[in-house]
């Protein structure tokens, strides 16, 4: 049990953690971390196999991410917030059965149209890393908020990047289903894990349910820093799975014949980009979070440029991945940084608000990659994502929020 101390805010005694976390407890923590947020990208690299698996297309394939993606942005709207007024061990826990569970239902879908399904339902379920970031917060002391979220938030960018490399080999080798079966047992052993080590939290919400999704919206409404970084991150996620998810077929097409294990390949590009997030994290602690933010979105757009004129070469291809996933993930490691310093008390409904725009971008992003590349291939594509973070971009240029 961690020690804490109370202040009043309004009527509402709120506890909050005395300095810090353990190193030890943080590492299990970003892990854990790592390995849920991966669950959301097995499919990526496997599309191909699972739509010659059922005999279907490109576009009916596609509703796999996307409604994944819709599954996971509906979870952190209505089931994230629940760490704000439970035990968030005893959902931690919970929830990270619930997804062994999806996995293993996803690894024996007989058809198609179940495994839609079931997608959408594991995206929902699999809450566990949304819990935990707000929760290492939560347990953070003031002054290291940034480095600790930066931390977490590297750990489940290398799970995002990592999952599509792991993806690959493992369904090159064994099979599509054989990954998701990976995947169950992966979070069952995390489950046992957490179980073991997550110390228990106060609630910092006292009432109802309902009351608690009111006050979601009611941040949205007040906090205008908040509204801008849910517009920033729904745009860089929503750009980065349409690129993820359309990268196969054009690795698949004539033009390279490669398969799932080259889209693996590319995402330990990624995962390097991936291990500037605590430098990131320590940097807006200390810096504008926003100014970082507007370089990174310019960065990702412009790798969109290397991805069109380079798209015949497998090594362009690879410089572009590079540089777009340092401006995607490190523009959402800036935008957490400004988001978690708005209200202490309420850092899972904070994370509820910007995730399940960010996600909800990521759906989006998902079905234009899918009907971009099926109407006009891979110029399409790279048009649609330029698109997408030309919002976040022309947001940037107005007025910073007070």
């Amino acid at each position: 049990m961690i020690d804490t101390t109370n202040f009043t805010c309004g009527n509402e005694q709120v506890a909050v953690p005395m300095p810090g976390i353990s190193r030890p407890l943080l590492w299990l923590m970003a892990m854990a971390a790592g390995i849920g947020i991966a669950n959301m990208y097995y499919n990526q690299p496997l599309l191909d196999q699972m739509r010659e698996t059922y005999g279907a297309d490109a576009q009916s394939v596609g509703w796999v991410p996307t409604l994944t993606q819709f599954g996971y942005a509906l979870g952190m709207l209505f089931l994230v917030p629940l760490g704000d007024m439970f035990q968030r061990k005893r959902l931690v826990i919970i929830f990270a059965g619930l997804s062994s569970i999806g996995a293993l239902a996803i690894a024996l879908a007989p058809s198609l149209s179940m495994l839609v399904s079931i997608s959408f339902l594991f995206g929902l379920a699999n809450m566990t890393p949304q819990l935990l970031v707000p929760f290492a917060a939560y347990l953070a002391a003031p002054y290291e908020k940034g480095r600790v979220v930066g931390f977490m938030v590297s750990f489940m960018l290398l799970g995002i990047l990592l999952a599509r490399t792991v993806a690959g080999f493992v369904g090159t080798a064994l099979g599509w289903r054989a990954m998701f079966g990976l995947s169950a047992a992966a979070m069952a052993a995390m489950a046992i894990a957490l179980a073991r080590a997550l110390p228990q939290s106060e609630p910092t919400h006292r009432g109802h349910y309902f009351g608690l999704l009111a006050t979601v919206w009611k941040l949205l409404r007040e906090q205008p820093v908040l509204r801008e970084a849910c517009v920033f991150g729904a745009m860089l996620f929503g750009s980065f799975m349409l690129f993820w998810s359309s990268l196969i077929h054009l690795m698949e097409g004539p033009q390279f014949e490669a398969g799932p294990r080259v889209v693996g390949l590319y995402g330990l590009l990624g995962a390097a980009a991936a291990l500037g997030s605590p430098l990131i994290g320590a940097l807006a602690d200390k810096t504008s979070p926003r100014r970082l933010t507007g370089v990174l979105i310019a960065l990702a757009i412009g790798s969109y440029g290397i991805f069109y004129w380079g798209q015949a070469s497998l090594i362009w291809v690879g410089i572009g991945v590079l540089l777009m996933d340092i401006g995607v993930q490190l523009g959402h490691v800036t935008n957490q940084g400004r988001i978690f310093r708005l209200v202490p008390e309420a850092h899972s409904r904070i994370q509820t608000a910007y995730m399940f725009f960010y996600f909800t971008g990521a759906s989006l992003g998902s079905a234009l990659g899918a009907w971009a590349w099926s109407h006009y291939g891979w110029g399409g594509v790279c048009l649609a994502a330029v698109a997408m973070l030309s919002v976040a971009f022309v947001r940037w240029l107005l007025p910073a929020p007070d």
